[in-house]
């Protein structure tokens, strides 16, 4: 499970996130990434957590096969917080191919997106 204080929970967040960060596509995700915004609900917060959300369509699958992918990319996420900067904004959207990807397979497209995203990947 994913900290309180690490989810991402305002539709205004998502919406920073999403028009104002950098983008990584992958063959089953594609990752937003706002580096280092600072949290404006929280004031008086020298370095305010990271925060990640997910999004999970219909096209993933059922109610039983997104909340499973959410499940997954949650835990993947959690594992990472400490390799993004302070007050990150992430949003994780899962494309139709993830519901049938398998743990490590997720693990793989989300690890290549943050590389590309945090400067280690070349276009």
């Amino acid at each position: 499970m994913l900290p309180t204080e690490n989810r991402l929970r305002r539709r205004e967040d998502f919406a920073i996130a999403v028009r104002r960060g950098r983008r990584a596509g992958r063959p089953l995700l594609v990752v937003h990434l706002r580096s280092g915004a600072t949290d404006p609900h929280a004031p008086g917060e020298s370095a305010p957590p990271t925060r990640a959300g997910f999004v999970v369509s219909k096209a993933v699958g059922g109610a039983v096969t997104r909340n499973q992918v959410k499940r997954r990319l949650r835990h993947l996420i959690r594992e990472r917080l400490s390799e993004l900067p302070p007050g990150s904004l992430v949003v994780v959207r899962a494309l139709p191919g993830a519901g049938d990807a398998d743990h490590a397979q997720l693990a793989r497209d989300l690890d290549a997106a943050l590389q590309r995203l945090l400067g280690g990947g070349a276009r």
